[in-house]
């Protein structure tokens, strides 16, 4: 790998990191202000809703500047949302303000990945970052239910500033006020990634005009043969992935009488099991064979059903972890997929902006019905047993799909899996 991957790779690490960690800081903020638990749901939707929202600009942005300085500038507004937070806006509002920070970046995180790398080296540099951000995602979940836990977040009120009255006077505030200066090291990584030489792709002077244009890159990759089956999976991977991160909050707490700090050691365990799965993914997928781990959807989804009829944490963890391992062998060689073909079609920045606006609906979409579901009494198991229907079921359609495809247009199919294999059409 190019030197600059590992920069990237650091600030990837410590973005996700306070990422994660704020989602445990702002589920507590709302119990805390004993707001409906609708709220706390909604905070997964929230987060998406900018990237559903600006998914036609967001790509192109990332196209028109050094990706170093997009992750930067995404950083800061994360910070922006940190500080709203702790200045006494309501939480859903400033969580959706770090949503708009995470949107513009992540185009950015991952398109910088085929300006720097070859298609051989996609899935690998895929399973790298996958597992990193997962390593990130555990610590991430860990760090925030540890901040806003009695022991820690006791200390953490202890200390006084001289003179200065910062306002910050419980736990969950203790840990945003921390989070920032998380957010301020992955900015810092930022500025040292280097730049690629992929020439810029200036942003038109109206930017109305690029709303037809993301329609249009829309409609390209959900028409390739390949695309719109990497596009699928990762779409539904995600946005049962998304939301599964607060259901498993609400199921600890029904089935095992956990508490925040505790459920979020829970959920740490999940991404144990996906960072696992990610690398071995790695190691042992190529890009020409990525469809072939359909069939772990079907499973994963079997499997979420299942949660159900655990009640005890010593099988609970390594159930997770499974799940978890199943899950991030799926979506890595899916996603490395999904970025060459975008590539190829419409430069990278677009096609991770199409690719996240794919997504982040899907968790839009299964969130505000997780949310209303929940007001209207919906238990964590009734949502369990929802998710895990979807997830297996949609998966076997997406298999049929791709079968169908390679019947009907067998050539087309043969041709971009040679494309895939070579590394001579990289750009």
């Amino acid at each position: 790998m190019k030197r600059g991957f590992y920069t990237i790779m650091a600030a990837q690490f410590f973005s996700s990191l306070a990422d994660n960690a704020l989602f445990i800081a702002a589920v507590e903020l709302l119990k805390s202000s004993r707001a409906p638990a609708w709220q706390a749901a909604a905070l997964v939707p929230m987060f998406a809703l900018f990237y559903v929202v600006l998914a036609p600009f967001v790509g192109a942005f990332a196209d028109a500047r050094p990706k170093g300085q997009v992750m930067f500038l995404s950083n800061a507004i994360k910070v922006v949302g940190c500080l709203m937070m702790l200045l006494g806006m309501h939480p859903l509002a400033s969580y959706a303000i770090v949503g708009l920070g995470a949107a513009a970046y992540s185009p950015a995180k991952y398109g910088i990945l085929t300006e720097l790398l070859p298609p051989s080296q996609l899935v690998k540099a895929n399973g790298w970052i996958e597992g990193l951000t997962i390593a990130s995602i555990i610590l991430g979940i860990l760090l925030g239910g540890q901040l806003v836990g009695a022991a820690l977040s006791h200390r953490m009120l202890m200390l006084d500033f001289p003179v200065i009255d910062t306002g910050i006077d419980t736990p969950p505030e203790a840990a945003i006020f921390v989070l920032i200066f998380i957010y301020c090291i992955a900015a810092w990584f930022n500025l040292r990634i280097p730049l690629t030489g992929v020439e810029m792709r200036p942003i038109p002077r109206n930017p109305l005009e690029l709303v037809p244009d993301f329609w249009s890159c829309n409609s390209r990759l959900w028409h390739d043969k390949l695309g719109q089956i990497s596009l699928a999976t990762t779409t539904l991977f995600w946005g049962v992935s998304g939301n599964l991160r607060y259901i498993i909050l609400a199921w600890s707490a029904a089935a095992l009488g956990y508490t925040t700090t505790q459920a979020s050691s829970l959920s740490g365990v999940v991404a144990l099991g996906t960072a696992a799965g990610a690398i071995g993914a790695s190691m042992r997928m190529r890009l020409d064979r990525a469809t072939t781990v359909m069939p772990l959807g079907i499973a994963m989804g079997v499997l979420v059903i299942c949660m159900n009829f655990i009640g005890n944490v010593w099988v609970a963890a390594p159930f997770l972890v499974l799940m978890g391992a199943l899950g991030g062998y799926l979506v890595v060689p899916m996603n490395a997929l999904l970025q060459h073909r975008g590539h190829n079609l419409m430069g990278a920045g677009r096609s991770i902006a199409v690719q996240n606006f794919n997504e982040q609906a899907c968790i839009l979409g299964l969130g505000a019905f997780y949310s209303l579901s929940a007001g209207l009494g919906l238990t964590a198991f009734g949502a369990i047993t929802a998710f895990g229907f979807v997830v297996a079921g949609v998966m076997w359609l997406i298999q049929r799909w791709h079968a169908r495809n390679c019947v009907r247009h067998k050539d087309e199919v043969e041709h971009l899996l040679a494309l895939a294999r070579h590394d001579n059409v990289h750009g």
